[in-house]
């Protein structure tokens, strides 16, 4: 008697294709914790994923994310859980899918997605397509990079004049990677005509505006969940 919703919730995760971190030489990709902790939080209430990325196929993973001290019980568990391994070594191609057969869609960080994420146009209708169907989209830590060229149906910025957070300059200062990365997103964000809020530094803050969830940082991801999973609720 499992299945006692009238329908599962489905949610669409669209994480990055890209793994070069800029010019250095270093690779970057998805943060697995902030992929992990939001999958696990929502699976195990029920929730299906279908996980999609720019280029289908394996989703990369940033090696630092997989060091020892960035490593929490949901990253813990996802290496011990081959068939959700398997599941982000085959995403979806993300311009194959469709809000409609969605009730919400989570973007999570790491910092492929200021690369690729921020100016893929599919990537931006998606958003805009979810929000004017009324569904819920959700981003975390480098995610709201995503954000940057979406537009509301009047044409202007979506963010513009929304609450919104995401990895600050002073986190991307203490990873040493403010003249790395394309462009710093609190101030993308910013620019915008976002309105930027940030708890301190490394520490769990999200903000919900209307349907647009956002978190701070990789700590930030159950609570972004969390608050998904609410509102998906209602």
């Amino acid at each position: 008697m499992s299945n006692n919703n009238k329908h599962s919730k489905k949610v669409l995760f669209v994480v990055t294709s890209h793994s070069d971190l800029g010019n250095t030489g270093k690779k970057t990709g998805i943060w697995i914790e902030e992929f992990a902790a939001p999958y696990y939080y929502l699976t195990d209430k029920g929730v299906e994923i279908t996980i999609a990325s720019p280029k289908g196929g394996q989703a990369p993973i940033d090696p630092k994310s997989t060091e020892p001290d960035a490593q929490t019980p949901a990253t813990k568990r996802y290496y011990g859980d081959a068939a959700t391994q398997e599941k982000l070594s085959h995403t979806v191609l993300l311009s194959t899918v469709n809000q409609s057969d969605y009730d919400a869609v989570f973007y999570p960080g790491g910092h492929g997605p200021m690369w690729d994420l921020a100016n893929d146009a599919t990537s931006a209708k998606l958003i805009s397509d979810f929000s004017g169907h009324n569904k819920p989209v959700a981003f975390v830590c480098h995610a709201p990079a995503a954000l940057k060229n979406v537009k509301a149906a009047n044409g202007e910025p979506f963010v513009r004049g929304k609450k919104v957070t995401g990895f600050s300059n002073s986190e991307e200062a203490a990873v040493g990677l403010v003249s790395v990365v394309p462009f710093l997103l609190e101030d993308g964000l910013k620019a915008v005509g976002g309105i930027y809020e940030k708890g301190p530094d490394w520490q769990s803050f999200s903000v919900q505006d209307g349907l647009l969830i956002t978190g701070q940082n990789p700590a930030s991801s159950d609570a972004v969940a969390e608050k998904l999973l609410q509102q998906l609720s209602k």
